[in-house]
């Protein structure tokens, strides 16, 4: 009887411990990556099955832009693209891993980066929301023409028959129920020179992109994610033109759907804009870059806001998603050490990642 008693009590506590963790896990434990090189997907791989699955992460957002073999607008295609071959490896490994892969491709804003149109742009230069700001040879902030990236027109008529049919196939790829539209730091909308959008509200533009996206997704069944940098008042809260809005997207904010994902990414400070998204009625999920401290505060804010609010506000608190601003292979060697920054102290991708990922399995056993 007393081995019944004792096997019985170390169930219960297995029970319990189990629950108590299932509470306590954040919904979305991310990573955010550009995605790997052909040559660089198998190291890829090796990465998610033996860093990323122990560490509990269960969305992989893997930024694609045109670094696919596009089939639908092969003229799209950069020079060296993944094959559905690469991309269904990392399909296979990531549903072996329960891990939720969501594809990006920029939309809207970064249509250019330095002196360089990206293939959209340069292969449809029609859709040039500024055609009249020429790329630079030698790119330099800040500059006369207020460039940092290009944007597409959202309103050129035939633009969205390609766009969408990008973003149809990489989903498709993917086999993904999410797709990633990016649309930070969207500097060019609006513009006075344009003949469709001038004299036109900028945030009702940007509202429109991105109910236009999230409409198209949701014919599939598909959720949309975007970064949640143009839905703050740069002015009003002090946060500038980078990390929200400067030109009046901000408004944006009451006119788009609710079931849109935020990603909201602070990497200077830990701002606590999660609470500002939730009590909009959008589910966010708070997104640190390369300083360990902030990314520590920010995921104990995030176990703070669902353990201190209302059932109805604890689930649009999703949780923590590390971002990489490297390509993938960039990423692995400081990672493993082949390569690193001497003068970047522990300020690094690799470094937040690793005492992110270790705060949120601290929170998940608490």
């Amino acid at each position: 009887m007393s081995k019944i008693i004792a096997v019985g009590i170390v169930l219960l506590l297995l029970f319990t411990g189990f629950l108590g963790f299932a509470q306590n896990a954040l919904p979305v434990r991310g990573f955010c990556i550009g995605a790997p090189k052909p040559a660089e997907v198998d190291e890829f791989i090796k990465f998610i099955g033996e860093e990323l699955a122990p560490r509990k992460v269960n969305t992989l957002i893997l930024r694609i832009d045109f670094n696919y073999q596009f089939e639908t607008h092969p003229e799209l295609r950069d020079s060296t693209a993944l094959s559905k071959g690469n991309i269904k490896k990392m399909v296979e490994i990531c549903h072996k891993n329960q891990i939720r892969l969501i594809p990006q491709i920029n939309l809207l804003g970064h249509q250019s980066w330095a002196s360089k149109t990206t293939r959209l742009l340069s292969v449809y230069p029609q859709f040039d929301e500024t055609p009249q700001v020429k790329m630079p040879d030698t790119y330099k902030w800040p500059n006369a023409d207020g460039l940092y990236c290009k944007s597409y027109c959202p309103l050129h008529p035939d633009l969205h028959n390609i766009v969408f049919a990008l973003v149809d196939e990489i989903c498709d790829v993917f086999e993904s129920d999410a797709f990633h539209a990016g649309m930070d730091e969207v500097f060019y909308i609006g513009e006075e020179q344009c003949p469709r959008c001038s004299g036109k509200d900028k945030a009702e533009l940007f509202a429109g992109e991105v109910n236009l996206i999230r409409n198209h997704l949701a014919l599939k069944n598909r959720q949309l994610w975007i970064w949640g940098d143009r839905l703050l008042d740069g002015k009003t809260t002090g946060l500038g033109m980078w990390e929200a809005s400067m030109n009046n997207t901000h408004k944006s904010i009451d006119l788009i759907s609710k079931d849109v994902m935020i990603c909201d990414w602070h990497y200077e400070r830990p701002d606590q804009t999660p609470a500002y998204f939730a009590t909009k009625g959008f589910s966010v999920i708070t997104c640190p870059w390369r300083m360990p401290l902030n990314a520590v505060r920010q995921t104990e804010d995030m176990y703070r806001f669902r353990a201190s609010v209302t059932p109805e506000m604890k689930e649009r608190f999703q949780g923590m998603m590390q971002t990489v601003w490297s390509g993938a292979g960039q990423f692995l060697d400081e990672f493993y050490g082949r390569k690193t920054n001497p003068k970047a102290d522990q300020n690094t991708q690799a470094n937040c990642f690793k005492t992110m990922f270790d705060t949120i399995q601290k929170g998940m056993k608490e």
